[in-house]
């Protein structure tokens, strides 16, 4: 089983030194190099390049600069995608956006983590566990999105979370470590309304 074989199968693997993973991560960081140095206005040069980095991106999407990621073959953007400065991805699995999803700046998701023992952990080996973050999620500022979690359709996470576990779809989710607040409900559809005359 190759290195790259074991993080898809969620196991221990050796991100530092094995020679495929570490070309395939220094291909795409060249790509992220190079899209963080366009010129904003060179939209079209711009989309074609995320879509070279990325496994998948469905319909439109914008992603401001920078952005960062270790692979990209392992990361899907539904249609709508939004993600303003400083996206970082450590995508060692597999991480998949919905559609309609937005994000503030500077938000991680981290699918690799070290093993507590600290003698695998010097050996340079680690896990990688998949996130999936569902349908119509907003994500505010400096939220960090750890190995594993899946955030559920429609839910909203506080700016400056730590989302350590799964969180339901329709819910407010804040804090560090990351908790549901409360249910989406009417009254929200209508606190931002404005009035027409």
């Amino acid at each position: 089983m190759t290195e790259k074989e074991k993080a898809a199968a969620g196991l221990l693997y050796d991100n530092n030194n094995d020679p495929q993973l570490v070309r395939e991560r220094n291909y795409c960081k060249s790509l992220c190099f190079e899209y963080n140095h366009l010129n904003p206005l060179e939209l079209h040069k711009r989309e074609a390049l995320i879509r070279k980095i990325v496994a998948r991106s469905d319909g439109p999407f914008v992603i401001e600069q920078p952005f960062y990621c270790d692979q990209g073959y392992n990361i899907e953007f539904g249609s709508n995608f939004f993600a303003n400065h400083n996206l970082i991805v450590l995508d060692a699995a597999k991480v998949a956006f919905g559609d309609n999803v937005f994000i503030a700046p500077n938000c991680g998701f981290y699918t690799a983590g070290h093993p507590l023992d600290v003698e695998q952990r010097n050996e340079g080996l680690e896990y990688a566990y998949p996130i999936t973050v569902e349908d119509n999620v907003w994500i505010g500022g400096n939220v960090v999105v750890l190995p594993g979690v899946t955030i559920g359709a429609g839910s909203v996470i506080g700016a400056g979370s730590v989302v350590n576990r799964d969180i339901p779809p329709g819910v407010i989710a804040a804090g560090n470590p990351c908790r549901v607040v409360r249910e989406i409900t009417e009254a929200d559809r209508d606190k931002y309304r404005t009035r027409r005359i």
